[in-house]
């Protein structure tokens, strides 16, 4: 699993006196940044690597101001030239917010899908979500 710690802002809390519903997708990508480097090291957009398909997103509980939030990160499955996350955001313990994400390894040169590369493969398969969805 990958973690990330955000601390929310005020201008992401809305009138209700919670984090935006708009927030949470962004919170989940920057849970994503550990993944973004196995395929692009160097995070340079001119070798970029990872295209977003699909994005799902259940909010289950709101998340305030003033607390800290867990980005939990998991890999749901590896294909051949694409890859599913499934992320769950947590405050004070309680899951608030989860989620899955699907990626394919893209190469904007070609315009086409590429195969992931074994080692990537490997290093993603140690972070696997093992129950089923």
């Amino acid at each position: 699993m990958f973690e990330k710690i955000i601390e929310p802002r005020v201008s992401e809390t809305d009138g209700a006196g919670h984090i935006n519903n708009t927030t949470i997708p962004i919170w989940f990508e920057s849970g994503r940044d550990d993944i973004f480097r196995l395929f692009t090291p160097d995070l340079s957009f001119s070798n970029w690597r990872c295209v977003i398909l699909k994005m799902n997103v259940e909010y289950v509980s709101q998340i305030f101001y003033g607390r800290p939030v867990i980005v939990q990160t998991w890999i749901a499955r590896i294909g051949n030239s694409s890859f599913e996350v499934y992320e769950e955001i947590k405050q004070d313990g309680v899951v608030c917010a989860k989620g899955t994400s699907t990626y394919v390894n893209f190469n904007f040169e070609t315009q086409k899908s590429e195969p992931i590369p074994e080692g990537i493969k490997r290093v993603l398969s140690e972070h696997m979500y093992e129950e089923v969805l």
